[in-house]
């Protein structure tokens, strides 16, 4: 069986730099602590010996230095581009084996929840967790073969169309759909159980 990869893409937690949107709801200051320590949070729950746990950093040479996150975690700079560009280059460049990518503002975001997303691996091409707003919070290859050439091709980013077109741009590919989690985006949103960070 090979290798099953979990990446989570992070920023460095620098006000105004993270978490902008949330920001202009609760200050910048105060946004950039939430994001640090809803990471930190997140990776604990979701490190785990069934699958290889990779930190995809922003901005790359800040990022690869940072003494923020887990230094016992392996890091790979995200690169140039828009989203797609990013996530693209990741899939292409993993080891081989199925992979999965996730955002790091989920706080509902449970080990349960990865292991659901590579089962479905085992059967589909792709995977995607959905969330509310017509994005979606994970997304995962099979990587039987190539990665699809037009993958994420014509997404409209942090739209309610990027999930249809992130599905559009998998035409012919068997994708399965799993859990429904909430991001982080602004401050209403805190006000949600599961965004509710602890120190």
């Amino acid at each position: 069986m090979k290798q099953q990869t979990l990446v989570v893409m992070l920023k460095e937690p620098r006000p105004g730099r993270v978490k902008t949107r949330l920001g202009r709801g609760i200050g910048m200051v105060c946004a950039a602590w939430w994001f640090r320590h809803q990471v930190a949070r997140l990776l604990r729950r979701v490190e785990d010996p069934r699958w290889h746990l990779i930190l995809a950093v922003s901005p790359d040479s800040e990022g690869l230095t940072s003494r923020v996150w887990p230094a016992h975690l392996p890091r790979v700079p995200q690169g140039r581009g828009d989203l797609g560009d990013r996530m693209a280059r990741l899939f292409r460049s993993l080891p081989p084996g199925p992979a999965c990518i996730i955002g790091a503002d989920i706080p509902g975001i449970e080990a349960p929840h990865i292991a659901r997303a590579f089962a479905a691996l085992g059967h589909h091409d792709a995977v995607i967790g959905p969330a509310p707003d017509g994005g979606y919070w994970l997304i995962g290859l099979r990587r039987t073969g190539a990665v699809p050439a037009r993958l994420f091709h014509n997404v409209r980013w942090s739209t309610d169309h990027a999930r249809a077109d992130t599905i559009a741009s998998l035409k012919g590919h068997r994708i399965a759909l799993i859990d429904r989690l909430h991001d982080v985006d602004e401050a209403r949103d805190l006000n949600r159980p599961t965004a509710r960070t602890q120190a």
